[in-house]
């Protein structure tokens, strides 16, 4: 038996419902209502035409790269803490984070990928109830990774010494990488959250959550690691929990009903064409790597 398509095609004329933008004007980006830009007549016409694209660009981009940049913080942040503590401490961290986390954030970010296709097709055709379902079998799809790279958690110290890492800073790697654990599963549970959020340009709400977990996880890291001298497992500890408060205040926020039709609730549905998803996936994530 043939498998079954992940995406049914659907009417253009599918409602959006509450999922569009009150703005007429930021509406018509999202929906491809607005038609495309007419003849440039001269270099007025080209400036005008540029600006007016350039904000429907950045309306976007903006919010994805700052979101990008405070998640990228994080990490970036427990290292300056970190280096405070001693310089073995440091080097752990950033083969840790560099290597290990680096390795599966990369694993993951790919393999989560696949729902900026099947995400955006459901919303372009009003098939809004599809998005929840997608994000359920990538979370299904995901977790199964994570418990795949565990070993490699566990197990990193001696990945470290056989890739020729000096054997101090494998061993504080090692130990810091079994703290980091909880991070893996956040990964898996955070990149279809964030794919499903950016089918339907909820970039700001990202945004917000990222900024907030920013500012929480510098206070605790300096308060933590520099203030009361806990050190790595402190720094640990707080990096994990930062990563948690992004995933939970995201997850809130679809929970609270503000995705309309997008999230219907939790559902078997997920459970279905899982490998058609999984291949899907795993190309996505080739092509990433590639």
């Amino acid at each position: 038996m043939a498998d079954e398509p992940l995406l049914v095609p659907a009417s253009d004329s599918a409602d959006l419902g509450v999922l569009q933008p009150k703005s007429a004007a930021v509406r018509s980006v999202f929906t491809g209502q607005e038609p495309d830009i007419g003849p440039i007549g001269g270099v007025r016409g080209f400036c005008r035409g540029f600006a007016d694209e350039s904000k429907k660009l950045w309306y976007l981009a903006g919010p994805a790269i700052f979101t990008f940049l405070c998640r990228y913080s994080l990490g970036a942040v427990t290292q300056v803490v970190v280096g405070h503590v001693g310089t073995l401490e440091l080097a752990a961290v950033a083969v840790e984070n560099s290597v290990i986390a680096g390795f599966s954030f990369g694993v993951m970010l790919g393999m989560g990928s696949a729902l900026e296709t099947l995400c955006g097709q459901a919303y372009g055709t009003g098939q809004l109830d599809l998005l929840g379902i997608y994000m359920q079998r990538s979370w299904v799809i995901l977790l199964s990774t994570a418990l795949l790279l565990t070993p490699v958690y566990v197990f990193a110290a001696p990945l470290l010494k056989a890739i020729g890492q000096k054997s101090d800073i494998s061993e504080a790697a090692g130990r810091f990488a079994l703290w980091m654990l909880p991070q893996l599963y956040a990964y898996a549970a955070n990149f279809p959250i964030a794919k499903f959020l950016q089918a339907q340009s909820r970039m700001v709400v990202m945004a917000v959550v990222a900024a907030a977990a920013l500012l929480l996880h510098g206070v605790l890291s300096w308060a933590t690691v520099i203030k009361l001298g806990w050190g790595l497992p402190a720094a640990a500890v707080v990096l994990n929990a930062s990563w948690w408060v992004i995933v939970l205040a995201q997850l809130g926020y679809i929970l609270g009903g503000s995705c309309g039709r997008a999230w219907t609730g939790f559902t078997w549905d997920a459970f279905h064409h899982l490998w058609a998803f999984a291949r899907l996936s795993l190309a996505s994530a080739v092509m990433l790597w590639w």
